[in-house]
């Protein structure tokens, strides 16, 4: 496969600018109206120059998944377990939506039931960041607060646990199991990637937590071009601080996870995601979230083992959310 030329890369980023600011009239016309729902998706792919400046034949993009009204990728899943669980008839106008989450899946939910009038509880770890808090309350979701040493497992547990008490009185939605999840990124986000990048993209890269993001991108890339290399990353302790990313070989694992989708998977440090956020908000002037750091930190990993074998790519990667959410973090005044 040959990488997008300069022109074509101008083109691309080009093309998303316009898309993202609204620089004609039609796409402004055409933006306004819509509903919550109309408005996830088709998110701006940034080319990320100061990081792969040094290295020939490179090119590293970045899909810009803040764009999404509730602010993350997870708007995609979530919009798609609600509607899935609308049509099947598994979650009734009775029923309160129930998940566990570490924010930004949360977020959406609770975004959604505030715009289409459901109830929403979750169940979270006591430390995910004030931002994600504060959020969710202005959306009015019913939060339980779950033992912060027992991270994202713990949260999946108490979720199992109240669905089990009452099954009832909700409807749980159980993004780690649902079909639903991994089918909103086969059926959307893959083919945006792949008419983004006219076709062209080599390597996809992307961080694990639910899985669903790597999953339907890898499955819907795969069939359009086998050759495509997809890398998944996971944190490489069962000790980090990469929000909302699982450890896969001490966690609860994913139902939807499938491990032989991967061509490589690698493990990337907190240390590294939060020095790459660093990077690229002051190299590049975007503010991402840890697992974006995390992403681009694997990118990265990947680009300079390819320029040791001279070999040119056109890498593209999903950075999940903005880094609002994150600014309490101390890291940032390590």
């Amino acid at each position: 496969m040959t990488p997008l030329s300069s022109k074509n890369d101008r083109e691309v980023t080009l093309q998303q600018t316009k898309a993202a600011t609204g620089a004609s009239a039609v796409t402004v016309q055409a933006q306004l109206g819509q509903n919550t729902m109309e408005r996830i998706g088709n998110t701006p792919l940034l080319r990320l120059e100061s990081i792969a400046r040094n290295l020939p034949g490179i090119r590293i993009f970045g899909k810009a998944e803040w764009f999404n009204p509730g602010g993350s990728v997870k708007d995609r899943a979530a919009a798609n377990i609600v509607a899935e669980g609308r049509r099947s008839g598994r979650f009734m106008p009775s029923k309160i939506l129930l998940d566990s989450t570490s924010g930004n899946t949360g977020i959406a939910y609770a975004m959604l039931g505030a715009a289409h009038k459901f109830k929403v509880t979750l169940c979270m770890p006591t430390n995910v960041s004030l931002e994600r808090k504060r959020i969710l309350n202005a959306y009015g979701a019913n939060v339980v607060y779950t033992d912060p040493g027992e991270g994202s497992d713990g949260a999946i547990r108490k979720a199992r646990e109240l669905h089990a008490a009452n099954p009832e009185r909700y409807f749980y939605a159980d993004q780690y199991s649902n079909d639903a999840n991994w089918r909103a990124h086969y059926q959307d986000t893959a083919e945006e990637i792949w008419r983004q990048t006219s076709g062209r993209i080599t390597h996809f890269v992307a961080m694990l937590g639910t899985s669903g993001t790597f999953v339907g991108t890898t499955r819907r890339l795969k069939e359009l071009n086998p050759e495509v290399q997809c890398v998944s990353l996971q944190p490489d302790s069962p000790f980090h601080g990469i929000e909302g990313a699982k450890h896969m070989v001490t966690a609860i694992v994913p139902k939807i996870y499938d491990a032989t989708l991967a061509d490589e998977d690698l493990g990337i440090s907190t240390e590294a995601a939060h020095a790459m956020v660093k990077t690229l908000a002051r190299d590049e002037g975007l503010l991402v979230g840890i697992s974006a750091g995390a992403a681009v930190a694997g990118c990265l990993q990947i680009a300079q083992r390819l320029v040791e074998q001279k070999k040119s790519a056109l890498i593209v990667t999903v950075l999940p959310d903005s880094g609002d959410k994150y600014l309490s973090e101390r890291f940032w005044d390590e």
